[in-house]
This record gives structure tokens, sequence and C-alpha cells, in this order.
């Protein structure tokens, strides 16, 4: 288990080569092991990364009454016997998906408490049209120290017309209607893949659902649902964080296990910038040693848009790039904590509002960082990575929130990096 006070250590300036396997997917992992509580029975999910959120959110099931074990990276959990009533917060102030539980628990028993979710700080990140969603359904919802949900008279399918797209509220209307008398409609519903792979796993459970993978989603509510069955899919993020590495550091890698055709838009920018890639046998061989060209505007969006997820991993690269760029946050207001850590290591960088002006170019230092939120984090190490001198990037326990083997992956692509522990003095950095 790491130490809240590991850190990551880089010694900067070696090209990458090597492959790299990706990860199971966090995003389409959290969710399904949510649903895994709407049967009374054994659900499996195989090779489900072995994270810092997966492991809140299987404690949170532990505390709901349900038993859990791994065999490698397979994750069993028995939820014959899940039906207590409610989330100690010390596990939801940790993580903001595990508000997606609401749902589960009103479908299972009618009933849920939990506290307010947690998670990265990177903005306002409401949870309104969670409750909206719920009510819909005829779930009744009172907020004070704690949110309290119950479904006096069961839940009953309803019309769900979300004003904007939320990804996180999707998923709770799915998760609460499955199991919901009736018929629901949800429209304006968020596209991610994170949302067709709950589907597809609800749907091993017997669930009724039509239109995953589009803005309106027809579900028919069944009385009950049995076992859970999948494969976590490949984690989009982590492999667009890797081949941000290989941009960084003008680098060639091949990674396996990748997500196919949900990195589009992320593809189309890496390609403008001057990065190449090509599929084979299964694989992706990424080549970034032709990067150069800035971007004149990238904006993130939700789905199939830039993902907002990836944004700080290439302002990282853009600031290795001669040239004007600008980034347009659309979607979380405070995503730029990364900018300050990475001006500190040499880079230059303004941000005014929503926007981020990259002017790149300039040499990026080895300095000692700190890591403020997930994806934040990763973006120091791919900075790190292509800097002169040696990196010391703190706040690990964000970075594993995300990354199974951050550390481990780039160093079996020739990356000098390695995690050490805040109480050792010896400044040992061991490969």
């Amino acid at each position: 288990m790491k130490s809240l006070d590991d850190y990551i250590c880089i010694v900067g300036g070696k090209p990458l080569k090597g492959t790299i396997s990706v990860q199971g997917s966090k995003n389409a992992a959290l969710p399904m092991m949510a649903a895994s509580l709407l049967h009374r029975g054994v659900s499996v999910l195989k090779t489900c990364p072995r994270i810092a959120d997966v492991f809140c959110m299987e404690k949170i099931l532990q505390a709901l009454g349900a038993a859990t074990w791994w065999e490698d990276h397979d994750l069993y959990m028995d939820c014959t016997n899940a039906d207590k009533e409610e989330i100690p917060e010390m596990y939801t102030g940790r993580m903001r998906s595990s508000v997606i539980l609401l749902g589960a628990m009103l479908a299972r028993n009618g009933k849920g408490t939990l506290g307010y979710p947690g998670g990265c700080v990177i903005g306002s990140r409401p949870i309104d049209l969670h409750f909206y969603a719920l009510r819909q359904l005829g779930a009744v919802i009172q907020k004070d120290q704690v949110i309290q949900g119950t479904a006096p008279s069961g839940l009953w399918g309803n019309q769900i017309l979300f004003p904007k797209r939320s990804v996180g509220a999707t998923q709770q209307a799915i998760l609460a209607a499955v199991l919901a008398k009736g018929n629901t409609i949800i429209k304006n519903s968020a596209r991610e893949p994170e949302i067709l792979w709950l589907c597809r796993y609800l749907k091993t459970m017997g669930a009724q659902i039509k239109g995953e993978g589009t803005d309106c989603i027809f579900i028919e509510g069944r009385d009950e649902l049995g076992a859970g069955y999948m494969k976590i899919p490949p984690d989009r993020i982590v492999a667009g964080t890797y081949i941000c590495a290989a941009a960084a550091t003008r680098s060639e890698i091949t990674l396996e296990n990748v997500p196919e055709g949900e990195l589009d838009a992320f593809l189309d920018v890496y390609c403008k910038m001057g990065g190449q890639y090509k599929g084979k046998s299964g694989k992706l061989i990424v080549n970034g040693q032709n990067i150069h060209c800035p971007v004149k505007l990238l904006k993130t969006d939700v789905y199939p848009g830039f993902p907002t997820d990836l944004q700080s991993q290439v302002m990282s690269v853009l600031t290795t790039v001669t040239g004007k760029s600008l980034i347009r946050e659309q979607i979380f207001e405070d995503r730029y904590k990364a900018a300050g850590e990475l001006v500190k290591m040499g880079a230059h960088i303004n941000i005014c509002g929503r926007e981020a002006y990259i002017e790149g170019g300039y040499p990026l230092y080895g300095r000692q960082v700190t890591a403020r939120e997930l994806r934040g984090g990763a973006a120091l190490v791919i900075a790190a990575l292509c800097a002169k001198g040696t990196t010391k990037i703190s706040g690990y326990s964000f970075i594993s929130r995300g990354y199974e083997n951050i550390c481990q992956d780039l160093a079996g692509a020739g990356a000098r990096i390695s995690l050490g522990r805040a109480t050792d003095s010896r400044g040992i950095l061991e490969y």
C-alpha cells in the first residue's frame, strides 16, 4: 500500500522506447462496481485496475455489507448482504463518483444515505442534475449534513430531460431506472464511452437498455437483475497520457491494449502538433519525434469532443513546442492547477479565466513541484520526463487515484523514474 507521503522522482532528458500496456479504465470500473449492488449475488470485473479510487469504491461496498476479493486483476463482489443504508463520509469525501451509489441503493432497497462526494478540486462540480434525475423517478431527496434518499412508493419510469450533458448524472439515472417500474427515457444523455460500457455491463445482468452511445437512452425496467460479468476496457485517458509522454520527449513507443475509436479527438490534436501513429497487430505505435507545431486553439468539450481529462497533459507537451498555443477549458473552470507548477519548471504560461496562453519552446528544468489533482499530476510527470535535471513530484496520492503503475510503465520504456518516500532521506533513486 502506497503512503500518502510518497513522491515521484524523475531525472529528465532521456527519450522513451519500448512497449507499455494500458491498464483497465478507472471511469468504466467505478460505475460498474456501483451497478453490482443491483444483483444479490456475485458479480465479476475482469482486468480491473488496482488503483486508489477502485480500492475506495471497494471499501464502500464492504461498508454496505458486500464481500469482495481479488484474483490478480479480477475483482469479485458478493453483494448478497449489501443492505446497509449509509455510506460513511470518510469514503464519499475522497471520491466524487461515490454519489452514483445513491441511485443503486434506491433501486435496491428504496433508501440510502451518504456524505457529500469529494475528489479532485478542479472547479464547480454540482450534483443537482443527479438529484433531478432521481426525483423524476419518484425519489425524495433531502440535503443537510448528509444526503438522504428514499423512494416511498418505489422508483417509477419517467422522462428525464437533462438541461446539459453530465456523465455522472446520466450514470445515476441509468442505475436507478433499470429496476424502476415501467419505462424511462433519458434525453440529452452523455455519450462518453463510460456510459456505453456501463450499459453493456448492465445488459450482462439482464437490463433492457437501448440507445446507449447516443443522446437518447431508453430503459425498460426489470423486477430483478442477475450477476454481472465484464472485462474492463482499456483506459483512454491513461493511453492519452502515455502518448503525451512520447510527444514531450520526442520518442517512439508502442502501446498495447489501446481503446479503439475512443481517442479520435485527442489524436487529431496530436497529429496537428506533428505526431504520428499507426495501428499494427492490435497495437498502437506512436511517434512524437516530429512534434513541432503549436495549437492555435484547443477547446475541451463533452464526448466526442476533446476530453478535459487530457487537457493538462497536452499543456505540458505544448510548453516544449516553439510558438504560441491557446487552450480553452470549457468543462471545469479551475482545471489549470498544474500551470503554476509548470511555470516553476520554466514554462511560459499565462492563465486568464478559462483560457491558458502558452508560449512554448523555453527549456524546462527539474524542480520540486506538487500535484494538486489527478490529471495535473500526470502533466507534471510528462514535463519532468523532458526537463533538464531532477524533478521531485509530491502529492502522489492524487496520481495514484487513476494510474496503477505509472512509474513502472514509464521505467519499462526507459524513463529514469522511481517512487520514493518523504521519510526516506537517503535520496536514492532506483531504476
